[in-house]
Parts: structure tokens; sequence; C-alpha cells
């Protein structure tokens, strides 16, 4: 009833099953982790045990895949969800990642898979990539836009190199959200977010999943979930799936939000390097304009040191000092202490859901002090 129905809908809708008379409108999370069997000549039913599966993750799975357009997986964090891809992905090649991307994910390639023998590549978001970087590779891995840089990268382009070279393509599309992009429709093979951010959206989960279209990968990652232990609690699921129901919502003030700071950003003295794909000078708008369903919070920029920064924070009154992205309230970290290869004034902005009025005349005046 609802495939073709829009963002707002299938947010509010995806997964929640039909109505039953006298059923609860919101049901709670299933917690146990044991589950009736039957006498042994009984059919295994589809709940045996809690690490294999579990009614709550299914109904989230379900509205996410509906967002998504294919099968979906959960998994106990973001971290988790991209470190499966890669782990099903390893054994058909190299592995190729954003050199600019999250930089656990290719601490994780560098650290625990090239040590196994996986030859790991890296490959800019922007810009050319190596004559001959695609040559035996078994996965390709794109994040669009990037984090924290906030490049874009042309996903059927990629897709396209990726299957000429016989690899498969993962996009990480924390940052668009399901509703800003749609990989899957570009032609990856696998969508992998860390759902903690704007999928959740209220700070109070750590979650992540992975959709595909092909079946047979969906039961790999399903056994690697399984395998690994790296499944979700109910509880986070239920939290998770409450939290979606918003995000059509939240994005629209999130995107207005980051819209209004960039231009107080561009014409700040203090500030400089700003990147939002959302506004027509950003480097990456074009390719961004061309695939983006949707803009979304997620902004950048540069002040002149990291006392600067701590300056900012300081004065500040709405925007908080931390370093996850998509919730309800603004936050802002230095990207530098957490090991990306980024200048020491380079600043992640979220752009939260207050008032943008507000917002405005608040980072302003944090930015006025910064100057001084």
């Amino acid at each position: 009833m609802i495939t073709g129905a829009g963002d707002g809908t299938r947010c509010v809708h995806g997964g929640r099953g039909d109505d039953v008379l006298g059923a609860p409108v919101h049901p709670g999370p299933v917690l146990s982790s044991t589950f009736h069997l039957g006498l042994p000549a009984d059919p295994t039913p589809p709940d045996f045990y809690g690490r294999a599966d579990n009614p709550t993750w299914r109904a989230l799975e379900a509205a996410i895949g509906l967002l998504d357009g294919g099968g979906c997986v959960s998994f106990s964090s973001g971290m988790a969800a991209i470190a499966a891809v890669l782990r099903v992905g390893a054994p058909r090649g190299a592995l190729v990642l954003p050199s600019d991307g999250y930089y656990l994910a290719r601490a994780l390639a560098h650290g625990e898979l090239a040590p196994l023998g996986v030859e790991v590549r890296e490959v800019p978001t922007a810009g050319e990539w190596p004559d001959g970087v695609l040559d035996g590779a078994g996965l390709v891995v794109v994040e669009t836009p990037s984090n924290p840089g906030l490049d874009v990268i042309d996903i059927e382009w990629a897709a396209g190199a990726a299957h000429a070279a016989g690899a498969l393509l993962a996009v990480d599309n924390t940052t668009a959200t399901p509703l800003g992009q749609q990989p899957l429709e570009l032609g990856a093979d696998l969508t992998v977010a860390s759902d903690t951010k704007a999928l959740a959206g209220h700070g109070d989960v750590v979650l992540g999943h992975v959709s595909t279209r092909d079946d047979e990968l969906l039961a790999r990652l399903r056994e690697a979930r399984s395998r690994g232990g790296a499944i979700p609690g109910p509880m986070e699921a239920w939290l998770a799936h409450r939290g979606l129901a918003t995000l059509d919502l939240r994005l629209a003030r999130q995107a207005a939000n980051a819209a209004a700071l960039v231009e107080v950003l561009l014409r700040h003295p203090a500030v400089r390097d700003v990147r939002w794909p959302g506004h027509p000078d950003d480097p990456s708008h074009a390719v961004a304009a061309r695939q983006m369903r949707r803009w979304n919070g997620v902004l950048g920029f540069t002040l002149p040191s990291t006392e600067a920064v701590g300056e900012f924070l300081a004065v500040s009154r709405l925007v908080g000092s931390a370093t996850s992205f998509g919730g309800l309230r603004t936050t802002a970290d230095r990207r530098q202490r957490w090991g990306d290869d980024v200048v020491d004034g380079q600043v992640r902005l979220s752009a939260g859901c207050e008032d943008p009025a507000d917002l405005v005349a608040d980072i302003r005046a944090a930015l006025d002090a910064v100057r001084r």
C-alpha cells in the first residue's frame, strides 16, 4: 500500500504491519533471547534464538528496506555494518576504499584485513582515480558525501567502473540518508549506513545497516551477522524505528538550517573552506544535484586554529561539542582530534532542528567572538 508513497508516509508507516483489533498501535520491543521450539517434529519457527533473528529487527529492516529499495540487514553499529561488508567482499579480490572517508573503515581494512593477505588500495572521492587501481578488485567502497570533507562522487560512474572490473560497489550513505540518496537505484550493489546518525536521529542508540537487492549477498550478510555476533539490541532497534518515523521532518529542518548557516559562514571573515554540497557554489554541487534527492544538515568549515574552535564552542549556547551528527541538536567537532588527515581548525557541523533564526544568531555571535 505504501510502496509508491512519499517520503513522509513511508517513514511513518514503514515496517508497521497491518492494524489488528485490540493490538497496540506502537508495539514494544521483543526482548526475549529464547523462543518456544515446540516438539521435535514441529517445523523450526522463524524465531528460535536471539542471536539469529528477532521480530523487532525485522520491523526495522522492513522500514529501512522500503526507503533503500532493497532487503536490509541491521547491525549493532555502523562499524559492524561496514565491517560485514568488507569481510563479505574481501575474498573476491583487492579492496578499494576512499582515502578521505571515515577513518575507522580504513583502519579496519589496513589493521585487520591487510595482514590476512587482502590488498587494500585507496582512492580520492573527488578527482581522478589512478590507472589500474581497479585491476583485480573485488569490492569498491565509496562514501558520498564523504566524511568529513563532504566531497561527492558520481555513483553511477563508480558502479560502472567497479562492475567493468568485476567488482562489487558498496556506498556508505550515512551522510545523505536513504531519503537524500538512493545508491541501489544508481547501480550500487550494497548501501551501508550508521543509523546512529540521522536515521534514528535522537542520539540515544548505536546501530547500523546494510541493504542490497542481491538475495545471495543478503543471505551472506545475515550469516555474517549471526556468526560474528554483531547483532542489534531489540530496544535499540525499537528506538531507531521510532526515530525513523520523523526522518522526513527532521531532514527538512536540518537542511533548511544548513542552508541558512552556510550563508553566514561564507560571509564571515573568521571562516574559510565552507563545504555543503547543497550550496550552488560548492565544488561538489553539480554532481550532488544530479544524484541526491534532498539535502541534509551536515556541513564543514575551517577556523584559524584549534584554539579558535574551542572559543567557538565555548561561546555558542546552542551548538553542542559532540562527535556524531544527524541529531535533533546542532553539534560540532574538530575533526583532526579523531585522526582525520585535515588541518587543525576544520570543523564538521551537524545542523539540528532548532529555530533557524535562533541558530543563525547564536553561530554568528560565536564566530564574532572568534574574530575578536
